[in-house]
């Protein structure tokens, strides 16, 4: 069995069922086979079953949120809202199956029209930041338009994984539709991606692993859809109300304990209000509440996993803490929000994903300047812009090289825009309308209409 951590106490609090990876060819086939049935059903019977998804997510929102709080150690209050947002999900994309739309196209000689068809068996693998959250971004357009899907979780937050199984085959999705498969990357995640039978990946993770499953995918030529790590920047300019810009980076660094890729862990601050900043940056770590995931006053938990907890004070040990907030002594998986500053952007905290509660600040002077100084990085998935200059923040905004921008805001994600990023970020866009382009092939015929 995998024995699952409790994060928040450091002890075993559950164990599932690891999947032998033999058994792969006859979860596929049997997807195969769900699949031809399911992409010919009506479509109004597909937006049927999935609304009824939803409407069993969301009939099991409070026990669905306890179970991804004590899972990845997300405060409870953070985790009811990553439900309801599991529930919008399932039920924009049930609206997608009856508006599958093609183009008629004009032609000499006859008609020409297009059609959006299922690839088929896709793979999918979600982290363990989100899980629940990013499992639903996948599974929701991935049925909707057509496929089954095999989904693996991180092999550290399964829990909710399963959950969404049972609660989709009780709302009616016929079985075999979505299949969860439990077991480490290397072996179980490495035999889906290889497999002839998927014809598709679609992989939320770090860079490093996202370009060695774009490498086995190619061998296959495989569609894929990756989604991958980030570096993102937050630019203050003067004229930004330097009170909503730091509160907000409760939620917009160290929310999730900092597990987030679209964390702005990079804080870029103009000269002339570097200090004011800095002074009510100060009070806000201060008053975030570090403790007890299921407690209603929790801000931030621990971090997923001690490994995980070790590697964040590792990359921080040689770099200049100007100050940090309080976190529990004792068992479970703490840090504290730590600010880092001065801190040179050739700094391994300023270039590498830290995944922890950390930012670093770094001052600027001209907007040319934090453009360049922001863009130096191999990651272009997030930012913030925070200024009163709607000018500016356009000009800024075209400049930033990333896929998921903000202005006088923190927000990356809303389920009916698209997510990506560029660089090394990832490849495609999930949510919104553009994710169903993701699970879809463009097919083209031609009638010929001359006598």
């Amino acid at each position: 069995m995998i024995e699952l951590v409790e994060p928040a106490t450091g002890e075993v609090f559950a164990a599932v069922e690891p999947t032998d990876p033999a058994t792969l060819d006859a979860i596929v086939a049997d997807a195969a086979a769900a699949q031809w049935s399911w992409a010919a059903a009506d479509p109004a019977y597909r937006a049927h079953v999935l609304r009824a998804i939803a409407d069993g997510i969301e009939r099991e929102r409070e026990e669905l949120a306890r179970l991804e709080s004590r899972n990845v150690g997300m405060p409870i209050a953070d985790a009811r809202d990553a439900v309801a947002g599991v529930v919008a999900t399932f039920r924009y994309y049930s609206a997608a199956p009856e508006r599958l739309l093609g183009d008629t196209i004009p032609v000499a000689g006859g008609i020409d029209v297009t059609f959006r068809e299922p690839i088929g068996v896709v793979g999918l693998v979600t982290p363990w930041n989100f899980p629940l959250s990013i499992a639903s971004w996948k599974v929701a357009p991935a049925l909707a338009a057509g496929n089954a899907v095999v989904l693996k979780p991180a092999e550290l937050t399964p829990l909710t994984a399963i959950e969404l199984e049972r609660i989709a085959r009780t709302a009616g999705l016929p079985d075999h539709l979505l299949t969860v498969v439990n077991g480490p990357g290397p072996t179980l995640g490495r035999a889906l991606v290889e497999h002839p039978g998927i014809g598709k990946i679609a992989f939320t993770g770090s860079t490093r692993v996202g370009r060695d499953i774009a490498a086995r995918a190619a061998a296959g030529i495989k569609r894929v859809t990756l989604e991958l790590g980030g570096k993102s920047a937050a630019i203050i300019f003067p004229d930004a109300d330097l009170d909503a810009a730091t509160t907000g980076l409760v939620g917009g660094a160290f929310g999730n304990a900092g597990q987030d890729c679209c964390a702005r862990s990079r804080v870029f601050v103009h000269a002339s209000v570097r200090r004011q900043f800095l002074d009510r940056l100060a009070a806000v770590v201060a008053g975030i509440t570090v403790g007890d995931p299921l407690a209603e006053r929790t801000r931030m938990g621990p971090l997923v996993s001690a490994r995980q907890r070790d590697r964040v004070a590792a990359l921080v040990a040689d770099a200049p803490v100007l100050f940090r907030g309080t976190a529990p002594d004792g068992p479970g998986h703490w840090y504290a929000p730590t600010v880092l500053h001065p801190v040179a952007d050739e700094h391994p905290v300023a270039r590498e994903e830290i995944f922890g509660p950390v930012i670093s600040v770094h001052e600027f002077t001209g907007e040319d300047e934090v453009v360049r100084r922001a863009n130096a990085t191999v990651y272009g998935l997030a930012g913030s812009i925070w200024t009163a200059d709607l000018g500016r923040a356009l000009r800024v905004a075209r400049g930033i090289e990333a896929g998921a921008l903000a202005v006088n805001s923190y927000t990356s994600v809303r389920i009916t825009t698209p997510f990506g990023g560029f660089k090394q970020s990832g490849l495609g866009r999930e949510l919104g309308p553009y994710a169903l382009d993701a699970y879809t092939e463009t097919k083209n015929v031609y009638l010929r209409t001359e006598a």
